[in-house]
């Protein structure tokens, strides 16, 4: 079973993304505080990040960037949920490692389809 984990500081869109996800039978690990996020992908070693750009404590890019540059961590596909629309925004993504960028708000469905595209999951 793939691992995902997913990082945001909004419970609803972190509940909608796990719902999702574990409907397809991938197993979903949420994080609401960025802070924590690199013990827990180090702990858990993913398939598969979700990031949120914008958080409190540690940006979404700044923990792309920490994951790009883990010898053990920097395979693992990196998605990136911001409300971030402008070009020179998903530019910078692009630039730190992230695979796929991904506008909110955003269809959940969408969203599935992606992570089972990059995973190697086509059944949706």
């Amino acid at each position: 079973m793939s691992k995902v984990i997913v990082i945001d500081d909004e419970p609803f869109i972190l509940m909608m993304i796990e719902d999702k996800l574990k409907k397809a039978a991938l197993e979903v690990v949420t994080i609401r505080e960025s802070s924590t996020a690199m013990e827990v992908i180090r702990r858990e070693l993913p398939d598969l990040v979700i990031l949120d750009w914008m958080m409190p404590e540690v940006s979404g890019i700044d923990i792309c960037r920490m994951l790009k540059q883990d010898e053990t961590l920097k395979q693992i596909p990196v998605f990136m949920l911001t409300a971030k629309g402008q070009d020179a925004d998903e530019q910078l993504g692009r630039q730190i490692g992230v695979e796929r960028y991904i506008t909110k708000p955003f269809s959940p469905k969408m969203l599935l389809e992606m992570v089972q595209e990059t995973l190697g999951n086509d059944k949706s």
